[in-house]
């Protein structure tokens, strides 16, 4: 049973230090910080819009990809 308790408090451990670090744990699977709570690479090669999924995601400066043309925090906005 102590086996349990001390796999659980691993377990919460990792889950903590993930919510805590979250660019830390992107960057380290090769993700840029600059793209949090999404994951794409690092330059090269130059990304744009067109090249990703992704739309209207928060982008932190600086921003290799330049997916925030106007520099409001969101990434490759759709057109209204």
């Amino acid at each position: 049973m102590r086996w349990f308790f001390l796999f659980l408090a691993g377990v919460m451990i990792a889950i903590a230090s993930f919510f805590l670090h979250p660019l830390e744990a992107q960057s380290a699977a090769g993700c840029d910080p600059s793209y949090p709570g999404i994951c794409i690479a690092p330059p090269p090669p130059d990304l744009d819009c067109k090249d990703i999924s992704y739309r209207n995601f928060t982008v932190l400066q600086p921003d290799p990809h330049h997916f925030d043309g106007d520099r409001d925090g969101i990434g490759c906005e759709r057109r209204k």
